[in-house]
Parts: structure tokens; sequence; C-alpha cells
């Protein structure tokens, strides 16, 4: 049994969700307006403030697709009243980030460049104070793109365990090893 399929969402006040006959339910809310379809088995219903999900069967498919569009809905409605924000750091001598509009520029220690064209749908802003780590900031209120988004940045150099030089998320905890010279006891 779906535990998180079968919890309601709750719809705050400023959010209107609409589900059209091909089952697309689209959220509108303060923030913006995403959109999401839904599979034809599952049956997204609206009462009173709150979103319900449904599934037709108790098979394995059905019960996957139960708890996966209800978090897709629940993500889509945290999205358009708060959004979303992810914080990522640049660790390393020389690493640089800017940005020009939606163009973000990041110097990684390599011979050149990365010129990195970030979607509309994403807010960047980039910061580098004396004594702190550069820091690329992205908004969005869509977590799936924002996510994806940040791990390609992050895939571009990732932090390595020796000296833990890289890009990071903020907070991120990383898993270091000792060097050559920890094993010669």
């Amino acid at each position: 049994m779906s535990r998180i399929g079968k919890a309601p969402i709750n719809v705050p006040a400023g959010v209107t969700i609409t589900v059209d006959k091909n089952n697309l339910v689209t959220v509108k809310g303060p923030k913006g307006e995403l959109q999401q379809a839904v599979d034809a088995d599952i049956t997204v219903s609206q009462e009173d403030g709150v979103l319900t999900v449904a599934r037709p069967t108790e098979q394995k498919r059905h019960k996957a697709l139960h708890g996966l569009y209800r978090s897709l809905l629940n993500n889509m409605v945290i999205g358009v009243t708060e959004g979303y924000k992810i914080q990522q750091e640049l660790v390393g001598v020389g690493y640089r980030a800017t940005n020009t509009g939606n163009t973000l520029d990041l110097v990684l220690g390599f011979s050149h460049h990365y010129v990195f064209q970030l979607p509309e749908e994403i807010k960047v802003t980039t910061t580098s104070e004396k004594g702190q780590t550069p820091k690329i900031i992205l908004e969005s209120i869509d977590k799936q793109l924002i996510g994806q988004v940040a791990a390609k940045i992050r895939s571009l150099r990732a932090p390595e365990p020796y000296k833990g030089k890289g890009i990071k998320f903020v907070g991120e905890v990383l898993r270091r090893k000792a060097g050559k010279s920890a094993s010669k006891k």
C-alpha cells in the first residue's frame, strides 16, 4: 500500500488546480504556472481545498504511479507558492563563477571556461565575497528542472575525495580519504 500516494495534498489559498479530460493537471499560483500529464489510469480529484490521487487496482504498476504522481503534484503546489532554491559553492584556488542574465560562466581550473546557458525558468545569481568560496544560487518553481540543472553544473567538476576541490552543494558533507602518507605507518 502506498503511504505517499494516500496522503492528501493541501491546496493553499491563491492556488488553482485544473484537470482536463486528458488528465493534464495545471497548477497556477502566485509564482507561476506548471503542468503535468498524469497517466490515464490514475484519477486526480479536488474537494474543499484538498487534492487527492487515487489508483484503480492494487497492481504493482498502479501502486508505483500512485505515489509518483502524488509527489509530482505536491512538488508543483509547493513550487508555485514558495519556489525552490539550490545553492552550490566552488571549492578550489582560482575557481570563479559569474553570470550575465541566464548565462553562467565558470572557471574551474581547466584551460578553458565553461559557459552554461540556463533555461528561462531558472533565475541564477552568483556571489563571491572576500574570504568566502564563490556561490551559485539557482531559483525556480520547477523542482525537476532545477535539480537537473544543478546536477549538470556539479558534474562539470565533481568534488574529489582528497582535498574536496570541485562544485558541491552548500551543506553537503563529503567523504574524505586519507592520502598516501597515512598508509606508510
